[in-house]
């Protein structure tokens, strides 16, 4: 039986997102999210604290992720945390948790081209749901029926040829 291991988590891309593939072709998008708090100190006095986490999609959640997000978008991911183990070249060991997401909503997206205009150019909230069909558009752009499984394909993750968005 597994145990519960589900996070949601919603904040801004610091980059563009990554994508690579497996030697199988399973598409693979990395980004990194950074998460706000604030609260305030013994003193009253307002404070903030900022996470920063990397988060991993695969298969056509993947290929969305990175044909719609960019550095500054707004998502909200939902989740389980997997944690990578490595020894590195220096015989030193190595971990870090990874998102791995199941969901991704990509939050509305303000056009500030022009910041007196009224008619500012927002878009409709996103979502990409696991085993469901979805409609994604961003820009006038669609894809239709986008319907995928997020399990991750560890037995693939070999070798990832990586590629960045060109501006």
């Amino acid at each position: 039986m597994n145990n519960l291991n589900s996070v949601i988590i919603e904040g801004n891309l610091t980059r563009d997102p990554e994508e690579s593939s497996t030697p199988k072709g399973t598409p693979v998008c990395k980004f990194t999210i950074a998460t706000n708090r604030y609260y305030k100190n013994g003193e009253q006095q307002q404070q903030q604290e900022v996470s920063f986490f990397a988060v991993e999609t695969w298969a056509k959640l993947a290929s969305s992720c990175y044909s719609y997000l960019e550095k500054g978008r707004g998502v909200r991911v939902v989740g389980r945390l997997k944690q990578e183990r490595w020894t590195g070249a220096d015989e030193k060991k190595h971990e870090r948790i990874v998102v791995v997401a199941e969901h991704v909503e990509f939050k509305p997206q303000v056009n500030r081209t022009d910041s007196n205009s009224e008619e500012s150019d927002i878009h409709d909230e996103n979502s990409i749901e696991k085993s469901s069909d979805a409609i994604v558009k961003d820009d006038f752009a669609a894809v239709d029926n986008a319907s995928f499984a997020a399990e991750t394909h560890e037995a693939e993750a070999g070798m990832l040829q990586v590629k960045t968005k060109k501006k």
